[in-house]
């Protein structure tokens, strides 16, 4: 960053008053600009058979690559409202947005995950211009070699874990380390 967005003067990067870490000041008004982790909403549709929605990516990153509906959070939105929204605009999917169920926080990316469950209102579901192909899939089939990021990885394989033991339990998971989705599925997850 070079000026500021506020008054349009060059900006200094350097440590404000009060703070810990380095910032874009800008001298002529004051104003501090801070650099914080983008919101990504998503959820795990689940349709009245039992099966989860998936999505294959027609745009990068990871074209070709499975996932759940999930993308950035717009300003005036709540999780469960960017959840349904990217759902729809992924997936045509119409979702009844359900408990938030993880957490996942992504540092080198500069990211936080919010997971929600979700359960599809009926069964149209269909391609879109971010997905070549929509997909409702048993836990069997999910192509786990084939997903697309290693949160996506997670968050299904916590969905599936909770509904195995018949829990809606809650999730935290910090992921401080680039690896790819490989490495992670050798992991088992851990």
């Amino acid at each position: 960053m070079k000026f500021c967005s506020a008054c349009g003067h060059s900006v200094e990067f350097r440590i404000p008053p009060g703070d810990q870490l380095p910032r874009h000041v800008c001298d002529h008004c004051g104003t501090i600009h801070y650099h914080n982790p983008r919101i990504i909403a998503g959820c795990v549709p689940e349709a009245a058979d039992g099966r989860v929605l998936m999505c294959r990516r027609a745009i990068e990153p990871r074209l070709g690559f499975w996932t759940f509906p999930a993308g950035f959070l717009e300003l005036g939105e709540t999780s469960a409202q960017g959840a349904a929204r990217e759902t729809l605009e992924e997936s045509q999917a119409l979702v009844e947005i359900d408990d938030l169920f993880a957490v996942i926080t992504v540092p080198y990316v500069s990211q936080v995950y919010m997971l929600h469950r979700g359960r599809m209102l009926n069964d149209h579901h269909g391609v879109t211009h971010e997905s070549s192909e929509t997909r409702l899939m048993r836990e069997d089939e999910i192509p786990w070699g084939e997903i697309a990021f290693p949160t996506v990885y997670h968050g299904l394989k916590f969905f599936f874990e909770d509904r195995a033991r018949g829990a809606r339990d809650f999730h935290e998971l910090h992921l401080t380390v680039r690896l790819p989705v490989k490495e992670h599925v050798k992991l088992g997850g851990d």
